[in-house]
């Protein structure tokens, strides 16, 4: 076999239904120099033994089964310290999703063609929408800095998941807990973790997909918006290493106001305990705090507003309701005639330490459980 190895991982928990579509994927690779490792969380509808069928015909695949369950980041961890000594690169694939022939010879190419790119991305097809767009073509390396600071200035959202990015094995063996178990978006923070060092690589083809189902953790997820305390938690905990303290104060003030003002519609749209639990616990346990205030001023300017344009903010309000994510909102602004402003130096502060891991293991658990009751 020619070109480097690439270990394949899956983390499986009842995923009988996709799975066999999942690991048909990796099977059909236009690039065959791969190891591929399938772990199994005490699934309890047959995932093992569908696995195991294929690893009895396929050398290159290894089955590898939890003693105990494992919560959905714990699996992940798991699953990453089966990568080979030998790989050069390591990609995910969820076990209820796939991968198009394609995917691992381009994102290779690519990364064996710039050496300092750590993490290659592309455009995925989640359900039936493209996703991940928005870097200019033929944009094909930008440094870690540049697509970070995009991301927290210009809501640039193209890391995607785990699922849709290649990373150098070498960062994932790096890090002995590769995903923070105590953060709900963990594959973005380890994204800004490691692209502090390292360079971003974009495809620009389709070549993954993420399928939409109800009871998923995208669908749950969506439906609580984890996605607002999400880019809190990584604004407050990387915003000092990309952005100068202007911007990074800026940039947090005017998250804090989409957050009331999403807040204040959210209320006008009557949503349930869960819900509101949810951010209210977020927020009060985040270095922002939980205001009244700023929630009874967010639902007033979203009154006023309706009052102003009804037509266009009953559209709005109702546009979504449900499953409405950080990349939806980041489409949506690419359709308004909203301006920022331009993105000033890097700033060469110290990041403060991080915090609001209590909150954001809560976060976590609130999500799982919802998933395990669906």
């Amino acid at each position: 076999m020619t070109g480097p190895l690439v270990s394949i991982v899956t983390p499986v928990y009842n995923n009988a239904e996709h799975l066999k579509e999942c690991i048909e994927s990796v099977l059909a690779q236009t690039y065959a120099n791969w190891d591929y490792t399938i772990v199994d969380n005490c699934s309890t509808d047959g995932s093992a033994e569908i696995a195991r069928r294929f690893a009895e015909k396929d050398p290159r695949i290894r089955v590898r089964e939890n003693k105990r369950f494992l919560r959905a980041l714990e699996n992940h961890n798991a699953a990453l310290r089966y990568i080979s000594a030998a790989s050069t690169y390591c990609k995910v694939v969820f076990g209820d999703d796939w991968i198009f022939p394609e995917c691992l010879e381009k994102m290779v190419s690519l990364a064996e063609k710039y050496p300092s790119v750590g993490i290659v991305g592309a455009y995925a097809l989640e359900g039936t929408r493209v996703r991940w767009t928005g870097l200019p073509y033929p944009s094909h390396v930008l440094s870690g800095r540049e697509i970070c600071r995009e991301h927290l200035l210009r809501d640039l959202f193209v890391f995607g998941s785990a699922n849709s990015i290649l990373y150098r094995a070498d960062l994932v063996r790096s890090r002995d807990l590769f995903y923070n178990e105590a953060h709900i978006n963990a594959d973005d923070e380890a994204c800004f973790e490691l692209l502090k060092n390292c360079d971003f690589g974009f495809v620009h083809q389709v070549l993954t997909f993420t399928r939409v189902r109800p009871g998923s953790i995208r669908v749950i997820s969506g439906n609580l918006q984890t996605s607002f305390p999400g880019f809190l938690q990584i604004l407050l905990t990387f915003g000092r290493d990309y952005l100068t303290p202007e911007e990074y104060e800026a940039r947090l003030d005017r998250h804090v106001w989409e957050y009331y003002r999403f807040l204040g519609k959210s209320f006008i749209l009557n949503h349930d305990t869960k819900f509101w639990s949810y951010h209210t616990t977020q927020l009060a346990e985040s270095r922002v705090g939980f205001s009244r205030a700023r929630l009874v001023k967010g639902t007033l300017e979203t009154l006023l507003g309706a009052f102003l344009n009804p037509k266009d903010t009953i559209d709005r309000l109702l546009k979504r309701r449900y499953n409405y994510s950080w990349a939806d909102r980041k489409c949506d602004r690419e359709m308004s005639v909203l301006s920022f402003p331009p993105i000033g130096h890097d700033s060469t502060e110290e990041r403060s330490s991080s915090q609001g891991a209590q909150q954001n293991i809560k976060a976590r658990e609130h999500v799982e459980i919802q998933i395990r009751e669906q």
